[in-house]
């Protein structure tokens, strides 16, 4: 498959890392205002009109009709599983541990797809690779296990039910990324988003009706404040930063594409300090910059 121009794949997941870092500090601004629940499907909502005004223009359609069975399948299994299943518990953990330990998380990714490649595809890793896996797991635990002071100056560890939600959000991207490439094949990479976003929406809109949380919704949509991060995070993320990463695995290796991904965390440190939004001891510094270390290993 011929990329546009040299290295387009790889530019694109750096593309997606930035888009990544804007959504999660702003989805945690709006998650905090009015409840990850609604933040997520008022985002997805918003990324379909989105998608549907930048599809209108490039393509001619403002829905993916001409897209097949095989596409909609695919893309729509893996709008569930990233959008439903695994943002829904990222968002979550967004609230409760905060963007940047979430996102610090999020470098696991790469390691789920490569154990979901040996376990499903029987795909081998080598010993660089089972390096690069432990390197990652132990700069990640490293940080998961640091304590920290709350507001009251009390030490204290992280929510295990934050990291548990932040390792669920990991594997549920792993999945949808891999779901993607195999459903998207060289199918428009912004048509694609659009399938995976109706289907992570309609999955929002049944997970609603069965749990009765509408009028959270209701409430969300009467804050003006909180839906203009949920803008700015619907932009940079459903939008921009996953059609970016739908180009990125059509044009580079997926574990490539993952990897770079996965500087996220890095990325969001410097926002963190120059913002004011926590204090950032060194060694949470190095256990990320070991985690995305580990995980540019397992693809080298």
């Amino acid at each position: 498959m011929q990329a546009p121009f040299t290295h387009a794949g790889e530019l694109a997941a750096l593309g997606t890392a930035v888009c990544w870092t804007a959504t999660s500090l702003a989805f945690e601004t709006a998650g905090r205002r009015v409840g990850s629940l609604a933040v997520n499907l008022i985002r997805l909502v918003m990324a379909v009109f989105l998608l549907g005004l930048f599809t209108w223009v490039t393509r001619g359609q403002v829905l993916p009709f001409d897209a097949g069975v095989h596409e909609w399948w695919w893309l729509s299994l893996s709008g569930l599983i990233g959008f439903t299943i695994g943002d829904l518990c990222l968002f979550r953990a967004f609230v409760v541990i905060g963007a940047r330990l979430s996102m610090l998380l999020m470098t696991l990714v790469p390691v789920f797809a490569a154990l979901g490649g040996y376990v499903v595809m029987g795909e081998t890793l080598t010993a660089l690779q089972a390096g690069g896996m432990a390197l990652t797991i132990m700069g990640v635990s490293t940080v998961v296990s640091e304590r920290r002071k709350d507001a009251e100056g009390k030490i204290s560890r992280l929510p295990a039910s934050g990291v548990v939600l932040g390792l669920i959000g990991a594997a549920g991207q792993a999945l949808g990324l891999v779901l993607s490439k195999l459903g998207m094949g060289d199918y428009d990479a912004f048509a694609a988003t659009q399938i995976r976003v109706i289907a992570g929406g309609v999955g929002f809109v049944v997970v609603f009706s069965l749990t009765g949380w509408w009028p959270r919704v209701r409430a969300a949509l009467r804050d003006r404040r909180g839906m203009a991060f949920t803008g700015i995070g619907a932009f940079f993320g459903p939008f921009l930063g996953v059609s970016l990463s739908l180009i990125a695995v059509k044009y580079a290796e997926a574990g490539v594409a993952a990897t770079l991904m996965a500087l996220a965390p890095v990325l969001i440190i410097p926002v963190s300090i120059a913002t004011g939004r926590e204090e950032i001891a060194w060694p949470t510094v190095a256990g990320a910059v070991v985690a995305v270390a580990g995980s540019a290993l397992l693809f080298l």
